[in-house]
């Protein structure tokens, strides 16, 4: 047998062994085209019930529809989203755990409050169909008609009104911030704080606070029983249509935006397996856009909307940008 018979045979003798010990190097565009082949998980950083409990469960049925697998919702709640994003972060990229969470203000609040164990950048965002906004509001039955009502008894006697807030929130720095633009001294308010924005809805709706500074998104089921007073956003929000602009009530005021839900995976799974990336990201797309969903999702109230990866990237760091330059605030 020759030289080159020889190397021949013992490259397909080799080739042979790696074939039948799994050990044939594919192509990574292959790999990925096998993708997805068994379930994905679908991690949420909160207790069932919450909003993106409901979106990712409504909207589930229609993902699994273009990725052709079962999903599983797998809920980690605890340490305002820290134990769900660590978690998610030592999955392995693979596509195989994605998010469906409030990137904001929970991952920023994580890292600037706690100290967690990663950054701003280490998060992707695919979409995040659900932009929510401070909404100051109060009672149908409630004393104050208009926000500029609401200053002018501060002005007088900043303990006249009794203001309901979470601690710590996107809507706790932009009460503050409205106050100080109008020149009433924060420290002096009559502040009922809660533990979520849940809790704090309730008690505006109940007049059991005279205003409240909640996200308005989640006011939409109590929609008949609030009224809106300025809501902090730079222009008018579809939900919310009449709710005046913070800007209306004479105040130049910075705010922060509020709760940004939706669905993201870790930057190491974008970088390291860019055509999964690139499948989730189509399939993601395609059901946000299927009149179905968007029909079954608005009757939940629940958003679909499509920003796609540039958009809601960008909104969630500037987003991040903005509550490390208020960090002060949420203390």
């Amino acid at each position: 047998m020759t030289d080159f018979t020889r190397r021949d045979a013992f490259k397909i003798s080799a080739g042979a062994f790696a074939a039948a010990s799994g050990m044939v190097a594919m192509p990574s565009i292959l790999r990925a085209a096998a993708y997805p082949s068994r379930p994905i998980n679908v991690i949420v950083p909160f207790a069932t019930g919450g909003y993106n409990d409901r979106l990712s469960r409504a909207f589930l049925p229609y993902l699994e529809k273009e990725l052709g697998q079962p999903l599983v919702i797998v809920n980690k709640p605890g340490a305002g989203t820290q134990l769900g994003n660590s978690y998610a972060l030592n999955q392995p990229a693979d596509g195989y755990s994605i998010l469906c969470t409030s990137a904001a203000p929970y991952i920023p609040l994580t890292i600037l409050l706690q100290n967690a164990p990663y950054k701003f950048e280490d998060f992707s965002m695919i979409n995040l169909p659900s932009r929510d906004y401070t909404l100051a509001a109060t009672s149908v039955d409630g004393p104050v008609k208009t926000f500029a009502e609401v200053i002018e008894k501060l002005k007088k006697d900043p303990a006249s009104l009794s203001i309901g807030v979470q601690p710590a929130s996107a809507d706790y720095a932009n009460m503050v911030l409205a106050f100080q633009a109008a020149e009433i001294d924060a420290s002096k308010l009559r502040i009922v704080t809660y533990d979520g924005g849940g809790p704090a809805r309730n008690a505006t709706a109940g007049a059991q606070v005279d205003v409240g500074f909640v996200g308005g998104e989640g006011f939409l089921p109590l929609k008949t029983k609030v009224r809106p007073l300025a809501i902090f956003a730079a222009q008018k929000v579809d939900w919310y249509p009449d709710a005046p602009l913070i800007g209306e009530a004479g105040i130049k005021t910075d705010f922060v935006e509020g709760s940004q839900r939706g669905w993201a995976v870790t930057t190491k799974l974008k970088n390291e397996q860019p055509e999964i990336y690139k499948t989730l990201v189509a399939a993601i797309e395609k059901a946000s856009k299927n009149p179905k969903a968007i029909e079954a999702l608005k009757l939940q109230e629940l958003a679909t909307t499509w920003y796609g990866p540039e958009a809601s990237d960008k909104a969630y760091l500037d987003n991040a940008a903005k509550m490390a330059k208020y960090v002060d605030l949420l203390k």
